[in-house]
């Protein structure tokens, strides 16, 4: 088998070991015979970081230098995962590590085991962006990622024994962390409230708080091009963190409420904002990192100017705003521009609508974030002050553009009421030269749906770019086994950076013989992850059933649900003897998913699955034959264990409501078979691994639509499937809660009088398409043949092709080129 080379490694093994000796004793204050593999962790960490160090100064002064403008990627989450090994693999130093650590007498995998996951995002939003991060390197594009340094993350999921998500505090912070350099030199002061106040006819902004914006560096090490780029997250602290005089009047929380309010803001990701105060707290965050990081561009690319020509800023850098949490940076920016540098608002809107690019990941109405005026006015008064006036110029803007009184008035970004509000997807598409969705289906209905107004007046602002995963840590260090093989097949490892090199698999998958070694290469896959679940949840898997997985946030439009009905309803057939036990294919089906702490029927549905895990795992009758698991606390190591072992992906939202995922790429691109609706990137998916290699069911969009609109009675399919009326009886019975009516009431209620997203409409069709796919699976050559076309033509799915799309669409910029 051809192993895959690494990059050419700026250490050797003997300098590699010589540098974790260094760093134990000077700064782990232990000898290699007194250390933990926590200790060695730190200390490789520390060697790696040291001989990045350079590369990474040669990029920033390219960067500044150059050419090439940059990027900035403005994204209130980064999910990217364990650091130490993509590090060193991108750094091309995994070899050297292996040999070192086991040198000095340690388990490579303890080591890099010692690592906490930074918990700094939530799903999909946090992953893509990490992603992006680790491409816009590996292509040599100078690059900020601007976010927040999270004291807890979101939180740590735990369950309790009724089968309750409960939340805990994420403490990845707790020990000590090696990635993030903190530099309180280059510290930013953001404000919040106080008054705006004209002077000689110049609008002056007097803020009654500010706060310590400190950065903490990572550095995202790029795959063969020598390249190091940096991940910028902004600590909150207090300028004023201990009020002596109060203490000493012994009132000692007084004394620190100053430092507890600042570090507040960067405490923990998405604060519950059911209440004022939540809300306040969320916009705080919003504009607390987009302010520090406007300022910290300013301070790189003009460093040492009193008066810089920011006309340039747009040839300097382009913001690319990831959702709508960091939109409050377009009326931060006019603010800078106007107040501080003396721009008139003709300049100053010509700067930021250059500067600024917009990605709209939902179509979810209720996920286009919408802030009170009022509330803008209290924390950022000169803000809601130059937002009503881009307005303002918008609305006269409109006039000019079309005669249509009443679509003018929608397309307001303040509206029009008692209680004005602020819609920061409107502010985004107005104040940004460009909006993009992130999958083919979903851009189409971002313009005849979402943002239709926007899109018959502006098209030239809007395009597509289907998001994409890095192959780096999603193949390679997730599945080492399927990276060797594919490798194998190429007769190259250049894949990892042209993913498109994957299709020269595909006269492979007509070669038995190499689709038994892919075959052996999951079975082993699976093995693993069923010793990995023993070990870390006590599950006991069995590698010889189907793996089936559903992984992603817990919310109604994926429907979690359906999943979890259908396999009700296969146990219910056989409880009732109309399916006889001994005919069911043995299968494995896994979740993961967290809720958001107040979101009622999501945590509700939790509780379902675990307690169908409960009893349909422990139930004699089943014979083993069916298995349900749900691993608590889902992150980026888990779906590095599960999405290799996976044969059976579900991707099964209601059309039209997913914008994209990424996880169905992943899956694919790790030899699974999806079974899916035709639904944001599946729609991409299915095209290009071929229909017959793609497991289809459900509405379309259109259908979807047309259901709506003539009025939708979900308990008129529940009268009609006998499957579905047992599943949900079943439920309603008190089976799932050991006897209480009561517990899954209001799910049911749900199901039978809203369901909002249909997941009784879509039921039958997705039982039935459940035959196909069990007489597939036990075809094992051409299951296998099938999965190993879907690795072989998902190529195009890589985050590489994803900022290539932007660079050439939407940024208008390209590479500094490789370092040697």
């Amino acid at each position: 088998m051809t192993e895959i080379t690494a990059p050419k490694s700026p250490v050797t093994t003997a300098e590699f070991t010589e540098g974790i000796r260094e760093q134990l004793k000077y700064g782990q204050g232990v000898t290699p015979e007194q250390a933990t593999p926590a200790d060695v962790y730190v200390a490789s960490s520390l060697v790696v970081r040291h001989y990045l160090q350079d590369a990474w100064f040669k990029t920033q002064q390219d960067m500044v230098n150059g050419h090439t403008k940059a990027v900035g990627y403005l994204s209130a989450e980064f999910l990217i995962g364990k650091q130490l090994r993509n590090a060193l693999l991108n750094a091309g130093m995994l070899d050297q590590f292996d040999e070192a650590v086991e040198g000095l007498g340690f388990d490579p995998q303890a080591v890099v085991d010692s690592e906490y996951e930074p918990a700094l995002g939530n799903g999909g939003l946090g992953r893509l962006a990490a992603c992006y991060v680790d491409s816009l390197a590996s292509l040599g594009v100078p690059a900020f990622g601007y976010g927040i340094q999270y004291r807890y993350g979101i939180f740590r999921q735990e369950f309790d024994e009724q089968g309750r998500q409960i939340e805990k505090p994420e403490y990845w912070l707790a020990n000590e962390e090696p990635w993030g350099h903190t530099d309180y030199n280059r510290s930013q002061k953001v404000s919040f409230g106080g008054d705006v106040v004209e002077k000689n006819g110049k609008k002056i902004w007097k803020p009654a708080w500010s706060v310590r914006a400190v950065p903490v560096d990572y550095m995202v090490p790029g795959y063969e091009s020598g390249r190091v780029n940096t991940l910028r997250l902004w600590s909150a602290r207090s300028y004023d963190e201990f009020d002596l005089l109060t203490f000493n009047k012994s009132e000692y929380l007084d004394a620190v409420k100053p430092k507890v309010e600042a570090e507040n803001i960067s405490k923990i990701l998405y604060p519950e904002d059911s209440t004022p105060q939540g809300k306040r707290l969320r916009l705080e965050q919003q504009y607390f990192f987009v302010a520090a990081s406007i300022k910290d561009v300013i301070r790189v690319f003009y460093p040492g100017q009193d008066k810089p020509d920011l006309t340039t800023l747009p040839e300097k850098i382009t913001f690319q705003l990831n959702d709508t949490h960091p939109v409050i940076g377009i009326p931060e920016l006019m603010r800078v521009l106007i107040d501080e540098y003396g721009y008139d608002w003709e300049t100053a809107w010509d700067i930021t609508t250059k500067t600024f690019n917009y990605t709209c990941h939902t179509l979810l109405p209720e996920a286009l974030e919408v802030w009170p005026a009022n509330l803008i006015g209290e924390l950022l008064p000169r803000h809601l002050e130059i937002i009503k006036e881009i307005n303002e110029h918008f609305l006269n803007e409109l006039k000019t553009k079309t005669r249509d009184k009443e679509k003018i008035e929608r397309m307001r970004i303040v509206t029009n009421e008692e209680n004005p509000k602020v819609r920061m997807a409107y502010l985004a598409t107005a104040g940004g030269s460009h909006v993009n969705g992130v999958a083919e289906l979903h851009s189409q209905l971002l313009k005849d749906v979402t943002l239709r107004d926007f899109s018959d007046l502006y098209p030239g602002k809007f395009s597509n770019v289907t998001n994409g995963v890095t192959p780096r840590r999603f193949i390679r260090l997730a599945n080492p086994r399927l990276s060797n093989l594919i490798t194998e097949g190429l007769g190259t490892d250049k894949w990892l950076s042209d993913l498109d090199l994957l299709k020269g698999l595909e006269p492979l998958a007509q070669d038995d013989e190499f689709v038994k070694k892919f075959a052996a290469v999951k079975q082993a896959n699976k093995e693993d992850f069923a010793a990995y679940a023993k070990r870390e949840f006590d599950f006991d898997l069995d590698p010889n059933t189907m793996f089936n997985s559903m992984i992603k946030r817990l919310h109604e439009y994926k429907r979690q649900s359906l999943k979890i009905l259908a396999l009700i309803a296969k146990y219910a057939d056989i409880k009732s003897g109309k399916v006889s036990v001994d005919d069911v294919l043995p299968r494995t089906v896994i979740f993961g998913a967290k809720s958001a702490p107040g979101y009622y029927l999501a945590k509700l549905t939790i509780q379902l699955i675990n307690n169908v895990a409960r009893v349909v795992n422990n139930d004699p009758d089943i014979k083993g034959k069916l298995h349900v698991y749900f691993p608590w606390n889902y992150n980026v190591r888990l779906a590095q264990h599960l999405i290799p072992a996976t044969e059976l992906d579900e991707q099964i939202s209601q059309a039209g409501k997913e914008a994209s995922g990424t996880g169905n790429m992943k899956f694919a691109l790790n030899g699974a078979l999806t079974v899916g609706t035709l639904d944001g990137a599946n729609v991409e998916i299915r095209e290009r691994v071929g229909a017959e290699n793609f497991f289809l069911f459900g509405m379309t969009v259109d259908e979807v639509e047309a259901l709506y609109a003539q009025g939708y009675h979900p308990a008129v399919y529940y009268e009609r499937d006998p499957r579905l009326k047992a599943a949900i009886d079943l439920v309603a019975g008190g089976t799932f809660s050991e006897g209480d009516r009561n517990t899954y009431a209001p799910l049911v209620a749900d199901w039978l009088t809203k369901d909002w997203f249909m997941t009784l409409a879509d039921f039958t069709a997705y039982c039935d398409i459940q035959a196909d796919i069990e007489a597939l699976y036990r075809q094992p050559l051409e299951w296998n043949r099938k999965a190993l076309l879907n690795v072989a033509r998902t190529g195009y799915f890589s985050s590489d092709r994803a900022i290539q799309d932007y660079l050439d669409n939407i940024w208008h910029t390209g590479s500094l080129g490789k370092l040697a």
